[in-house]
């Protein structure tokens, strides 16, 4: 399994029909992420193998998720945590041979048992730049893994977009984990 992949399914970014919907910031830390963010959880990856999930807080307030998949080395990925309006929200760099920039996500958590990731619909957001309501353009991903689009609207300006409750069905569960451990 290519290292991008792995970082996607952690994030639960996952590229839907090989599309990437990124921003060219990521979005700004306010608060920090529910106590029950942090610890153990496991999933099946796309391929159906287990995947192990470990999300720890780093000395420099953001995030780190280790992830194991079987047969694979552990790979460590930083991510940022916000909170706006009724939304959790989190950030990630994506890596520069997928063309750099930061991915946004939504996140819940259930009963503290349960972690669901969502991921943005591209179709929308392709729409979204369509009718102006976000600024942006789309860009060739590169490792043949087709369009994608860059947002390059102000945080504030995407912000309301993925917060308007018009926009509420944006947002597509890409991977749901169970907590494990303590």
């Amino acid at each position: 399994m290519k290292p991008w992949r792995v970082l996607l399914l952690t994030l639960s970014f996952l590229l839907l029909s090989g599309c990437l919907v990124t921003f060219d910031r990521p979005l700004a830390v306010h608060q920090p992420a529910p106590k029950a963010l942090l610890g153990q959880w496991s999933s099946k990856d796309a391929w159906g193998q287990p995947l192990q999930l470990t999300i720890s807080r780093t000395a420099q307030g953001g995030y780190k998720a280790l992830a194991r998949t079987q047969g694979q080395a552990a790979r460590a990925y930083d991510f940022t945590v916000s909170r706006h309006g009724n939304r959790w929200y989190l950030s990630a760099g994506v890596p520069k041979q997928l063309g750099g920039h930061y991915l946004i996500g939504g996140f819940e958590l259930i009963d503290g048992q349960q972690l669901v990731v969502y991921t943005l619909d591209i179709e929308q957001v392709q729409q979204a730049v369509a009718k102006q309501e976000l600024s942006g353009h789309a860009v060739q991903v590169p490792e043949d893994n087709g369009a994608g689009v860059l947002i390059d609207s102000p945080a504030e300006r995407v912000l309301a977009y993925l917060d308007d409750p018009a926009n509420s069905d944006l947002f597509v569960e890409a991977a749901r984990f169970q907590r494990t451990g303590k």
